[in-house]
């Protein structure tokens, strides 16, 4: 997030997309709803009329995968009308003019045909977001998980800086982590084109200076790796011998099952770290006992960049241990020592390397946690990103066509799945489904279908249908509501036995590299009764 929780207080307007907020970041979206409930405005696009919807002055209702068309299109009228932040845009940007020249023809008119959200509604968005000060955007993955998912996000920037609300209190930019330490993750380089920092594994500066701190015993690689999707890939080809998973579990949240366990079952050895045994793990040749949250200390970083310590509350379950740990003997077994006594001595090290976590400490962060960017130890955290000037200079306009998702309804799959998550399960539910408390909140696997999808096919609420898409089938039960727009199925992942993830595609975002779990053709069958007699 380019700013913080706490600044929906100070937000005149919000800006939500992609992000079904109650649901998946309940705290969050408490401060969105108490900021509306003394006067805030909310914008929310979104193609299902989810609880918060209730909170919003305007529910714009988009076609999945349209999203850079009606950015745009609000971009048009805003500046069509003279509602941008003129000063703004010439002092700190760059670019305006190419991104201008291409947003020109996405009239609120050609936008409709588009996205399917009317003119009208469109207009009375772009007016009332651009004329509201500070706006702040929240978006998440609804955003992301598309092969324009990078071109989403761009566009989400364009419009901020347009309006003059990036590097301002109560506005900015604000992705929500989809999971916890996401973020931290990502800080620490589980990535495969940086080190810690962000900084550039293609550096020579960069790995040269992470030699020196590291002392490996082999010279460090400059070639950019692999994401999840394109490891499943070089696994499946033969390409990659062997995978080491990390309380991560592909067999239910990674694209296309059916190829994943393909993959995996090619891979000749295979490595799980985790806390509790899963579907990934059945097809492991090593399972390595991690110890939870509650069991180790170290530090999580949250979704508004904030450092804070996570404090060991009891002992190490079994023969469970700290991830660092199992990592550190496993490495000096490969001949490679790391001394570190304790999470703390990890973390002293990251300080040396890492620049926007140079001022933090444990000993700073014993009763609050502190935001990066903090450079040194007088500085107090940063709470918004971009305060005076971008951390490039001039913020860079990007001129963005609109691209349709890869694969689309047709004859064959006439119907547009598009998969989430819900309240009461986490993830690929290998720690909510072992709660019978929250397990009788939610039921069991499902999908959302409109009233008229239901009437075309024939189908009952609660009745069992088969889904299928060009990779497979699965049997689930139908839940029939204008939750949904017609033509359009909600699946949420989280179900192992009736999983999303059997019907998704395996087609990538070309810069993120993140795979199109919103936009995927299926079909809908009724369940053939077994013959009697």
């Amino acid at each position: 997030m380019t700013n913080s929780i706490s600044e929906a207080a100070e937000s005149a307007v919000f800006l939500l997309t992609g992000t079904n907020t109650t649901e998946n970041h309940p705290v969050i979206a408490a401060k969105l709803k108490q900021a509306v409930n003394k006067g805030a405005k909310l914008i929310l696009v979104d193609p299902r009329n989810i609880e918060i919807a209730k909170f919003a002055a305007l529910h714009l209702r988009q076609r999945p995968g349209t999203d850079v068309a009606w950015i745009n299109g609000m971009m048009n009228v805003i500046i069509e009308e003279g509602l941008y932040e003129r000063d703004y845009v010439e002092g700190r940007t760059e670019g305006f003019e190419k991104m201008k020249e291409v947003v020109k023809k996405y009239t609120p008119e050609f936008v409709e045909k588009i996205s399917g959200i009317p003119a009208a509604d469109l207009i009375e968005a772009a007016r009332l977001y651009a004329s509201s000060k500070p706006g702040a955007i929240y978006y998440a993955m609804g955003i992301t998980q598309h092969t324009t998912g990078t071109d989403n996000v761009m566009s989400l920037a364009n419009l901020a800086m347009l309006t003059g609300n990036i590097g301002v209190l109560g506005g900015g930019v604000n992705p929500l982590r989809g999971q916890n330490n996401v973020q931290g993750a990502c800080d620490m380089g589980a990535l495969p084109n940086v080190f810690p920092g962000y900084q550039r594994i293609t550096d020579e500066a960069i790995r040269a200076k992470f030699t020196e701190a590291w002392k490996p015993v082999m010279p460090l690689s400059e070639k950019v790796g692999l994401t999840i999707v394109e490891m499943t890939n070089a696994a499946h080809e033969g390409k990659l011998k062997a995978l080491y998973f990390m309380g991560e579990n592909p067999m239910v949240s990674d694209p296309d099952t059916t190829h994943v366990r393909e993959a995996l079952k090619k891979a000749a050895f295979i490595v799980c770290q985790d806390i509790f045994m899963n579907e990934t793990t059945e097809l492991a040749d090593v399972v390595f006992p991690a110890a939870s949250f509650a069991e180790k200390d170290g530090t999580f970083t949250n979704t508004e960049r904030r450092v804070q310590r996570v404090r060991k509350a009891v002992g190490p379950i079994g023969e469970s241990r700290p991830d660092w740990k199992i990592i550190a003997d496993i490495a000096e077994r490969m001949g490679y020592p790391m001394q570190y006594r304790s999470a703390n001595d990890i973390f002293e090290e990251i300080r040396k390397v890492t620049p926007s976590y140079a001022g933090i400490s444990y000993d700073r962060i014993e009763k609050t946690g502190i935001q990066w960017p903090c450079p040194n130890e007088e500085h107090q955290g940063t709470r918004f990103l971009h305060k005076d000037k971008f951390v490039r200079g001039l913020g860079l306009f990007n001129a963005i066509e609109f691209r349709e998702a890869a694969e689309l309804p047709d004859d064959e799959y006439p119907l547009l799945l598009t998969t989430g998550r819900i309240l009461y399960q986490y993830h690929t539910g290998t720690m909510s489904r072992r709660s019978e408390g929250l397990n009788f909140r939610s039921t069991g696997p499902f999908i959302e279908m409109n009233p008229r999808d239901a009437r075309d096919y024939g189908v009952s609420d609660d009745e069992v249908v088969l889904i299928s898409s060009r990779r497979g089938t699965v049997e689930v039960r139908a839940w029939v509501t204008d939750r949904v727009n017609r033509g359009t199925i909600f699946m949420p992942f989280h179900y192992a036995e009736a999983a999303a993830n059997v019907l998704t595609s395996t087609f990538l975002d070309p810069i993120g590299k993140i795979p199109e779990y919103k936009v995927s053709a299926i079909k809908i069958e009724k369940k053939k009764k077994k013959a009697t007699g």
